[in-house]
């Protein structure tokens, strides 16, 4: 069973007793309590106790701001009754204070008087009231009279059996509520808290580097579908793990690779270097044949070393794509020009594009130009003499999309998953299993990160013996 549909009985069960209980004390306090206050009555028994007073006031008003007996009289009433008087005229002013501790001449009448029943926020064993005072001449209110009355002098107390009934159904499901808490307590810690600890202990197993341990859980619930992508994460990270160490073995390949291919020209280079310095060659010719080699040499030096500086730059994140408005068909030409005389050198059929679409695209042009020569040297290597290479240019609905084609020996089924991942160099499609010697295995990786900077995208397909085919696109501006 799901946790969300056992704890939603388990909360309508909690719920009903917590209803039966406020019920039950809610009817217990309606009819149990101590004290009861009307407050029709208490305003009535409020009225009478200092009716007099009132009465009083209003006869003589007149002469108690200054008649000093009168003031004492009321006085006396008012430590008779046991009331606290304090009469006021209409704008605030204090006529008369029955305590003569208290010198109050002025009040706020917006907000110290109350026409209703009022407890005193000082005491609130006080009701505190006012009344207007009228004139018995006029027949007009001349002031208020605030009277603070014990709350004992107006309040009947009747005392009340509680109902047995209510009282032991209450106890009841109280005791209900607490066995209902403590199974609840027991069911989450089975069924929750106990495949967390576990769970716990299988996250610090993955933490110190262990992915062999799998995480079982035997219910299908909510805390099992956990368990399940839990699991799924472990064989994740367990895969992450093993390519991240096939990835620092390739990169030590990499550089092992790197640091022998160097050495080869650079030894080459030295040595026609010191032949030419020896003066072995006996005419210009010869220097100039020697120099050919060397600047051979230099150039495949000078493609090393950039395939790895942009691969340090893409481990960093700093390969620099600064994106710029240009039209498609200048850019493109002077690159297609070049690429095409190299082609042609290495024996290979090369085939531009009859139309190079002029549209308005963002991108960089130095970027681009390494986009199209890695993907042309790429053909290269799978090309023989007699081969071609084909590039096509064309506008699709709203990108450019740029096709370089081959007729060499394509790219083997199983290495076609794998061709824009770094270091892989794949197969050479000969059939001997041999790995290919030429090239880091970079290239493609950082013609896809190059495409991607620029909002495009890029694939290939190809037939093994038949060819490959690459696609860039580019989005228009």
């Amino acid at each position: 069973m799901y946790v969300s549909s056992w704890l939603k009985k388990w909360i309508s069960a909690i719920g009903i007793c917590l209803v039966i209980v406020i019920g039950c004390g809610a009817y217990m306090l309606w009819s149990g309590k101590e004290a009861q206050v009307y407050t029709n009555d208490v305003m009535n028994q409020v009225r009478i106790q200092v009716n007099d007073m009132l009465l009083f006031l209003e006869e003589n008003h007149r002469a108690m701001a200054s008649d000093a007996s009168m003031r004492e009289t009321l006085r006396k009433m008012s430590e008779n009754k046991g009331v606290s008087l304090l009469f006021s005229e209409l704008d605030g002013k204090v006529i008369f204070h029955s305590s003569p501790k208290k010198s109050i001449q002025t009040i706020d009448v917006k907000t110290s008087l109350h026409y209703d029943v009022y407890r005193s926020s000082l005491d609130h064993d006080f009701f505190k009231m006012a009344f207007p005072v009228i004139s018995q001449e006029t027949q007009a209110q001349i002031g208020n009279a605030i009277f603070t009355v014990p709350a004992a002098r107006v309040i009947h107390e009747q005392s009340h059996d509680i109902p047995f009934f209510p009282f032991v159904l209450m106890i009841l499901c109280v005791l209900m509520f607490l066995l209902l808490l403590w199974l609840l307590r027991n069911k989450i810690n089975k069924d929750t808290i106990r495949p967390i600890h576990k769970l716990k202990d299988y996250s610090e197993a993955i933490l110190k580097g262990d992915y062999e341990h799998k995480a079982e859980y035997g219910r299908m619930d909510e805390i099992g579908e956990v368990y399940a992508m839990f699991d799924q994460m472990r064989l994740e990270i367990m895969h992450l793990s093993k390519r991240r160490d096939e990835q620092d073995k390739a990169q030590k390949e990499l550089i092992s690779n790197l640091s022998h291919e160097l050495k080869t020209p650079l030894t080459t280079v030295q040595a026609y270097l010191e032949a030419i310095r020896a003066g072995i060659c006996p005419d210009m010719n010869s220097v100039m044949e020697y120099v050919q080699v060397m600047q051979t040499n230099t150039h495949k030096m000078t493609v090393l070393v950039d395939d790895l500086l942009l691969h340090a730059l893409r481990e960093l994140e700093q390969i620099s794509v600064c994106l710029t408005e240009q039209y498609s068909k200048d850019i493109l030409s002077q690159m297609i020009m070049p690429i095409g005389h190299s082609v042609r050198t290495a024996g290979i059929t090369f085939i531009a594009p009859a139309v190079i679409p002029n549209v308005l695209i963002n991108v960089d042009a130095n970027r681009l130009e390494q986009v199209i020569s890695n993907l042309i040297a790429n053909a290269l290597k799978h090309t023989s003499p007699g081969d071609s290479i084909r590039i096509g240019m064309e506008q699709e609905l709203d990108q450019l999309t740029v096709t370089i084609a081959d007729t060499g020996k394509g790219i083997l089924p199983q290495d076609m998953p794998f061709i824009f991942e770094r270091y892989f160099k794949g197969q050479v499609n000969n059939h001997s299993g041999k790995q290919q010697n030429g090239g880091s295995g970079l290239g493609l990786s950082i013609c896809k990160y190059i495409i991607e900077a620029h909002e495009g995208s890029i694939s290939f397909k190809s037939i093994p013996g038949r060819g490959t085919t690459f696609y860039f696109s580019i989005p228009l501006c």
